[in-house]
């Protein structure tokens, strides 16, 4: 199953959001980043037959352990991205959306390189 970078950036929202908030509806994904309710509705239809979410009764939307394995992988490479950013001196702002581009497109090697040199350097990476 291959999973696309719109696929990522839902996955790493439900994510953020279940941090803040015991339930997610697909209106709490729409607001977040600003979709509307039928494009959030096919990616999660999508989402949910590929095996990575699930929806309950009461349209309570959970991250299923391979979706949430996936968001995690990608917020851990956002997070890491940006404080690297800002501490090199990029605003917040700039580094939150540069992180959010290359997070899906940088290769492992390089993430784990990035990593090691984050950790060794003494670089905080905010939880």
């Amino acid at each position: 199953m291959a999973i696309t970078e719109a696929v990522e950036n839902y996955l790493e929202t439900i994510l953020i959001l279940s941090k803040d908030q015991p339930n997610i509806h697909a209106i709490d994904i729409c607001s977040y980043l600003g979709y509307s309710r039928p494009t959030v509705s096919i990616i999660l239809k999508k989402m949910k037959d590929d095996g990575l979410v699930t929806v309950d009764d009461d349209n309570h939307i959970t991250l299923t352990e391979t979706g949430k394995a996936v968001a995690e992988h990608i917020y851990e490479r956002h997070k890491l991205l940006s404080e690297l950013l800002i501490h090199i001196g990029v605003s917040k702002e700039t580094a939150l959306k540069d992180a959010c581009k290359i997070e899906h497109d940088i290769s492992d090697e390089t993430f784990e390189a990035l990593k090691n040199f984050a950790a060794e350097s003494g670089i905080i990476i905010n939880k």
